[in-house]
């Protein structure tokens, strides 16, 4: 018996040795090791468990319980307090005496997970491209990280006075955008892989592209056979990993646009100084032409200053032999002005137009969360402004810089649309909760001693309950449904209680 506890003490280290960290490939075949090791020790307990059950029948004990294993069992406490609760199930419960059958039925479960990795980490093993692709990923930051990368690098400071530095900051904020755009194609391929894929290889593609160089452990499976992973100590189930990509999501589409703000705000900085800049040189020309050929090179004598009178009358003589052609051109460029005025002005008009809708749009979705009427409306004025924007001649002096805030505008009117459908499902969640709710009443008010009454309602109060849990934190709607959830869930117990008798 002695020898037993003295292995059952070393259950904590074997269980936490229990599970596959995903990243260098390279370490896969080492953790195989590990992992038939702790199965090794594993099956020894389990075989000198089932040596004391059968000792402990010939002596007709109906029960088999260890009492020295109360020591073994507080060891486990310690760990419980330190363990996620994502996690708790895999290393038992905190009781300070625990059955030998109850053990055993554990370290069956144990012996099986170590099986299940040994599965996965042959299969990875086996797969050429599969295991490019996590040595690819793990140079990568994790998607977090990423995340909180840009958005310290997006918070810039306009220099609003000198269009070298402006310039610079806009292109610095261009480059930002793009990586944002990368960030947001790999968000949808991990969510899309995750939720999609029958296959798990494929889906620890997608969470291998999530973690990067974090890395990550297959750690266990819980009660409804979902996969539990962790990477650097925190512990997350496939679900949790699906609503940070949504997360991620919704955050990206507001730094997206908030980038495009400031160009805009740049952009607009750098007209105004070009204009002052354009202004300055005519009122100097004014003041210098008449120095400016009147003393050409003032030196020596004033035999040079007369010579210089001379060639600026010439050179006047000149112009205005010219005139007449001077006009003609002057005439034709006019005429030719004129003809593309129109489509011009109009195009000058609409682009100015889409200007204006894009910074009230950018305007109404700063600092959110927002009722879904503002996001709606947010969404109308970008998909105003990419008509207009679309609608400008490829001739015209504006169309380069309308191409450019039309690949914007388009980005900001697909971000802002995934918003508005994000808080349309959270709005309709809440109307079906509440909707729930009143049926779940009803059930019970006109059929107070039913027991199907109450059967009914309390699965309307459980559907009602799941409804206002599955909408976003990040929604308008989040603070309402948080504080209805205590209600609903107080009303389902109640229920609950008086169904059981």
């Amino acid at each position: 018996m002695a020898h037993l506890e003295i292995l059952v003490s070393e259950l904590p280290t074997l269980i936490q040795s229990l599970k596959l960290t995903i990243g260098d490939s390279n370490e896969i075949m080492e953790q195989i090791i590990i992992i038939n090791n702790a199965q090794e020790k594993l099956r020894n307990i389990k075989k000198l468990i089932v040596q004391e059950l059968q000792f402990d029948r010939l002596k007709n004990s109906a029960i088999a319980t260890l009492p020295r294993l109360i020591t073994v069992a507080t060891l486990f406490i310690p760990r419980l307090e330190l363990v996620d609760p994502v996690i708790i199930e895999k290393f038992g419960n905190s009781e300070t005496k625990i059955s030998l059958t109850d053990l055993l039925s554990k370290i069956d479960s144990w012996i099986e997970w170590g099986y299940f990795l040994q599965a996965i980490a042959a299969d990875i093993l086996s797969e050429v491209k599969l295991v490019n692709q996590l040595n690819s990923d793990i140079i990568h930051p994790s998607i977090p990280s990423e995340f909180k990368t840009l958005a310290e690098s997006l918070k810039i400071s306009l220099d609003l006075r000198k269009s070298n530095i402006l310039q610079h900051q806009i292109q610095q904020i261009d480059n930002y955008q793009k990586q944002l755009l990368q960030l947001q194609e790999k968000l949808n391929y991990i969510f899309n892989t995750v939720k999609n894929s029958r296959s798990l290889l494929n889906i620890l593609l997608g969470v291998s592209a999530f973690y990067g160089k974090s890395g990550f452990a297959l750690e266990w499976l819980d009660d409804d056979h979902e996969l539990i992973i962790s990477s650097e100590e925190k512990f997350q189930e496939l679900t949790d990993i699906l609503n940070d990509c949504d997360f991620f999501q919704e955050q990206v589409s507001t730094l997206i646009i908030q980038g495009n703000t400031l160009i805009e705000q740049a952009e607009e900085a750098l007209k105004n100084i070009e204009q002052k800049i354009n202004k300055e040189p005519i009122i100097s020309q004014k003041v210098e032409i008449a120095p400016k050929f009147a003393t050409p090179k003032i030196v020596r004598s004033a035999l040079l200053i007369a010579s210089s009178l001379l060639i600026l009358g010439f050179c006047g003589w000149k112009l205005r032999e010219q005139n007449p052609q001077l006009q003609q051109i002057r005439l034709s460029l006019t005429q030719e002005g004129s003809a593309i005025a129109p489509d011009a002005g109009a195009a000058i008009a609409n682009f100015k137009s889409a200007q204006k809708l894009g910074m009230e749009a950018a305007s109404l979705v700063q600092k959110p969360p927002h009722p879904l009427k503002v996001w709606q409306q947010a969404q109308n004025k970008w998909h105003q402004a990419i008509i207009l924007l679309d609608s400008i001649p490829h001739k015209t002096s504006v169309y380069d810089q309308a191409e450019k805030k039309l690949a914007y505008y388009q980005i900001n009117y697909k971000s802002i649309s995934q918003r508005v459908l994000i808080e349309k499902k959270a709005l309709a969640n809440l109307e079906s909760a509440q909707k729930l709710a009143m049926e779940a009443n009803l059930f019970v008010k006109n059929s107070p001693h039913s027991q199907l009454s109450r059967q009914q309602a309390q699965e309307k109060w459980q559907q009602a309950i799941n409804l206002l849990k599955a909408i976003p934190e990040s929604t308008f709607l989040s603070v309402q449904a948080k504080e209805m959830l205590p209600i609903y869930k107080t009303n389902y117990a109640a229920i609950s209680q008086i169904y059981q008798y």
